[in-house]
C-alpha cells in the first residue's frame, strides 16, 4: 500500500498572475455566441461577459427565469436555517447581490455553487435570479472547492464528495487522482463511503488521523470507489471500537462531549510521530486493536477536560 507524502506550495511573486483589467473586458470565446442565443431561447438575458481574472476563462453574466435553475444533483440538501437567514438578509437589503455560479446543462441550468442563495430567492418569489454562466460544464465538479457559501461541517462535505466521484464514475473514465483539486481531501472520500452505511457515524473525530494518512488514488473512478468502500468500512470497524470505549467510560460516570476525541487521540500510533508518509491500513488496524485493549479504569475526569477545544463538528 502506497505511503502518503505531504507536499509544500511554492512561492509566487504578488500581482504576477492573470489577467490585466484590460484583458479581463475583452474575450472571443466562439462558444458565447451560441450560448448566448441559448440563454434568449430560455427567456433569459445576456448582461455581459468578460474573461476570468485569474485563468482568462469566459464567463457571461446572465440573468435566467429562476424556475430554469436548479442545483447539481450531488451537492449537500440545503439547511433550512440557512435558507431562512439568506431570506431575511436579501429582504432587509433589499438587494441579491451575490450571483451563482452557472453552467448548461440539458435543458436547465445548474448551480454547483449556490444552492441556499437559489433556494432563498425561490421561496421569496423571485421570478428572476442572476449568475455567473461558464461555457465549460466540467467546472461544475471543480467549484465546489469554491463554495464558501455556508461553510461545510465534516458529514457534509464527505457526502458530496463521494457523491459527486460516483457521478464522475458514471461519466467517463478517470483516475481518482485527476480529481484531486475537486476532491480537495482523500478522505471525504473514505468518510463518505462510509457516512453513506452509517449516517450517524461522528467523522470529524478520525477525520485528522485521516488527513495523515489517505491520499488520493492512482485508480480509475470505479476501482477507487470500491477502495474508498473497503476504507470506509475499516473507518466503521474502528468507530464501532471506539463507540465500546466510550459506552464504558459513560458508564463509569464520565460525562463529557470530547469522549470519543479522546479515545481517538489516545489509540493514535502517529499522534506524536514527525513522519510524513504512513500506511493506511497499518495505522487503522493498529487503532482497532489499541481500541479493543482500552483500559477504562486508567481514565479520570480530568484527563478528558484536559484535552480542550469543541467536539468535532459533524450536524449543525
Amino acid at each position: 500500500m502506497a505511503k502518503k507524502k505531504a507536499v509544500r506550495r511554492k512561492k509566487v511573486a504578488p500581482a504576477s498572475i492573470g489577467a490585466t483589467p484590460e484583458q479581463v473586458s475583452a474575450t472571443n470565446d466562439p462558444r458565447l455566441g451560441d450560448l448566448s442565443a441559448r440563454v434568449e431561447q430560455d427567456g433569459g438575458a445576456v448582461l455581459g461577459q468578460y474573461s476570468d481574472p485569474f485563468g482568462q476563462a469566459s464567463v457571461m453574466l446572465v440573468a435566467l427565469p429562476i424556475d430554469r435553475v436548479e442545483p447539481t444533483p450531488y451537492q449537500r440538501d440545503p439547511s433550512d436555517a440557512h435558507v431562512k437567514k439568506l431570506m431575511t438578509v436579501i429582504e432587509k437589503v433589499g438587494r441579491f447581490l451575490d450571483p451563482v455560479v452557472l453552467i448548461h446543462h440539458d435543458d436547465l441550468y445548474w448551480t454547483p455553487n449556490g444552492n441556499h442563495r437559489l433556494q432563498a430567492m425561490k421561496k421569496l418569489g423571485a421570478r428572476t435570479i442572476v449568475g455567473l454562466l461558464v461555457p465549460d460544464e466540467e467546472v461544475a465538479f471543480k467549484i465546489l472547492a469554491l463554495n464558501t457559501e455556508k461553510a461545510h461541517n465534516v458529514k457534509e462535505k464527505s457526502l458530496e464528495t463521494i457523491r459527486m466521484a460516483r457521478a464522475l464514475a458514471e461519466r467517463r473514465t478517470v483516475k481518482e487522482r485527476d480529481f484531486a483539486f475537486e476532491f480537495e481531501q482523500a478522505p471525504y472520500l473514505t468518510l463518505g463511503a462510509a457516512y453513506e452505511e452509517r449516517r450517524s457515524l461522528s467523522g470529524g473525530a478520525y477525520h485528522p488521523v485521516l488527513r495523515r494518512i489517505d491520499d488520493f488514488l492512482d485508480e480509475p473512478l470505479h476501482k477507487a470507489l470500491a477502495e474508498r468502500e473497503r476504507r470506509g468500512a475499516k473507518v466503521l470497524k474502528l468507530d464501532e471500537a471506539v463507540g465500546k470505549v466510550v459506552t464504558a467510560l459513560k458508564n463509569r460516570g464520565l460525562t463529557s462531549p470530547y469522549l470519543k476525541p479522546f479515545v481517538v487521540a489516545r489509540i493514535n500510533p502517529i499522534r506524536f510521530s514527525k513522519s510524513t508518509e504512513f500506511d493506511f491500513d497499518e495505522v487503522m488496524d493498529k487503532m482497532i486493536a489499541s481500541a479493543g485493549r482500552f483500559n477504562v479504569d486508567r481514565v479520570k475526569q480530568e484527563d478528558v477536560a484536559k484535552i480542550g477545544g469543541a467536539p468535532p463538528a459533524d450536524e449543525e
